[in-house]
């Protein structure tokens, strides 16, 4: 690892203390998790690939439920009258 040191307001440290207190963890170890956090997020996706993404789960999934995409006006009806 590489020591670093990195500046804080009062109110970030003692927010970070009391966090790292409730998980079990060190201030340092809450760090290194947000750090990676940032770095995943950072990651660049093409908006080409996201809809690639975005388009590749169409119709994967299912509620089980009511389909209201096809019945919401009877469905809405129905909620509405009672």
């Amino acid at each position: 690892m590489v020591r670093t040191q990195v500046q804080l307001t009062k109110e970030q440290a003692s927010a970070l203390k009391q966090l790292a207190a409730k998980r079990g963890v060190s201030v340092a170890e809450l760090i290194r998790t947000g750090v990676e956090h940032v770095l995943r997020q950072d990651i660049s996706v093409s908006p080409e690939e996201r809809r690639r993404r975005a388009l590749s789960v169409i119709g994967r999934f299912s509620s089980g439920g009511l389909n209201l995409s096809e019945n919401h006006d009877k469905y809405f009806g129905e909620e509405h009258d009672k």
